[in-house]
């Protein structure tokens, strides 16, 4: 077991940020990005427009997929040396589908515990608006993009007997309904969640099939977000009749 060590005054924060709103950043959020020395951010051009917002002025160094392998072990030394660390990505909570796993490893394994500031989530937002049964999910993030490891991916998903979920680029978005409906079947729920909390917000809601034909030629734009449940319909009638 880690044995979790005083650092004095240093710390590492892990933020979640708002996933569009920026009305849904929270008070403890904003309170911890103010008490850091420094934002660790995976855009620096994105999360500034978060701090103007808030009128945060604290410096700001790069923290990404590209770099983090290189940069974590300095990272640690300058908390234990009593630097304030706040890691945030472009949106949403750190970890989830973004950097953050390999710092918040390496401080727990170097006896430093991260501060996990929650907020937003488009995986969450996503659950909760799908209709689908959530007291089970399954998180599958980006799909590989290959036709062979993406093909076995789903065949996977269409062996899970509870709700998964799927984040996807929009340029492959009627790609991934088309699969949906050939890997794991057309009578398959689909919740398809895009620009949660953004203006634009839209759920569509139906069966992999009709949302091929409903969306067909469509040009998406923003985050997407797939939700699914190849035998929902079955599961809320046993629900019901419990």
């Amino acid at each position: 077991m880690t044995e979790i060590k005083d650092t004095s005054s240093g710390w590492l924060a892990i933020v979640a940020t708002p996933i569009g709103n920026l009305d849904d950043m929270t008070l403890r959020g904003l309170q911890t990005l103010k008490d850091a020395d420094v934002i660790l951010a995976e855009d620096t051009r994105r999360t500034r427009i978060l701090l103007d917002h808030f009128q945060i002025k604290k410096k700001l160094e790069s923290y990404h997929i590209f770099n983090e392998h290189g940069k974590t072990p300095d990272l640690i030394r300058r908390v234990q040396d009593g630097e304030k660390l706040a890691l945030v990505s472009d949106a949403g909570t750190p970890c989830i589908a973004d950097p953050g796993f390999l710092l918040i490893r390496a401080a727990v394994a170097a006896g430093i515990e991260p501060r996990i500031i929650p907020g937003v989530s488009a995986l969450t937002f996503s659950v909760s608006g799908s209709a689908l049964p959530s007291d089970r999910f399954a998180f599958y993030g980006f799909l590989p993009v290959k036709s062979g490891r993406r093909g076995a991916a789903l065949d996977r998903i269409a062996q899970e007997d509870k709700t998964c979920v799927i984040f996807e680029s929009p340029f492959r978005v009627e790609k991934l309904l088309k699969e949906i409906a050939e890997h794991i079947g057309a009578d398959t729920q689909v919740a398809l969640v895009r620009e949660a909390t953004k203006v634009h917000e839209q759920i569509l809601r139906g069966t992999a099939s009709e949302l091929v034909s409903r969306t067909a030629g469509t040009k998406w734009k923003g985050e997407c977000v797939v939700v699914l449940h190849k035998s929902a319909e079955a599961d809320m009638d046993e629900d019901e009749e419990e």
